[in-house]
């Protein structure tokens, strides 16, 4: 699996066909980072995430957390999810990553990794209920991850680390030729936080 060591540059795209990936690096500096996070911990409304597949209820350890403009409904895993409204501090990272990126977002979804056994098996982000090829802003607060991708169809896989108060953007046609995941790991034992800014087509 090639590991992505470039410059961090925001123009540059990591991936070598059939999508748009750009990291933008450290975007929130340590301190700050650090204080978003204890805020989000303690502040967010977290419930273990569940899902059903193949006639089972599965129940993570992992937990989830989905905020917008207004109550949304989102369904993945065969799981529908009500969106709350944004809180102050969420509002505050949600336009960071709108300026960070050049894109617009009206929801998020939330992510907290206790610790290294927990991570995001293969999957893409194509639900119905999201923009086509609409950008996806993922922010990482806490501890440091690996974060990979597999082309669906090729032999291609790319790996990076995401660095706290870092911000990686996914757009245009990513989601339907490239897997992304957060593989488990021993040698973290400490907490994340990721922030996945995304935009949900409008519902009546």
């Amino acid at each position: 699996m090639e590991l992505f060591n470039g410059l961090t540059d925001p123009d540059l795209n990591i991936l070598p066909r059939d999508g748009v990936v750009n990291y933008h690096g450290i975007i929130i500096e340590g301190n700050t980072a650090n204080q978003y996070f204890k805020d989000l911990f303690k502040e967010i409304a977290w419930v273990n995430d569940e899902a059903r597949l193949f006639g089972r209820h599965i129940i993570t350890k992992r937990k989830v957390a989905w905020y917008g403009d207004k109550p949304f409904n989102y369904t993945y895993s065969n799981n529908t999810k009500v969106a709350l409204l944004w809180t102050k501090r969420l509002l505050e990272l949600k336009l960071l990553a709108e300026e960070s990126s050049g894109e617009t977002y009206n929801s998020c979804l939330l992510n907290l990794y206790h610790n290294g056994d927990e991570g995001m098996a293969w999957h893409s982000d194509g639900e119905k209920d999201l923009k086509k090829d609409g950008a996806i802003a993922s922010m990482s607060l806490g501890a440091q991850r690996t974060f990979s991708f597999k082309h669906k169809t090729l032999n291609d896989k790319i790996s990076l680390p995401l660095e706290n108060g870092s911000l990686l953007v996914m757009k245009e046609n990513t989601q339907s030729h490239w897997l992304h995941r957060l593989p488990p790991t021993k040698k973290v034992t400490t907490p994340r936080i990721n922030l996945t800014f995304r935009s949900i087509e409008q519902q009546s």
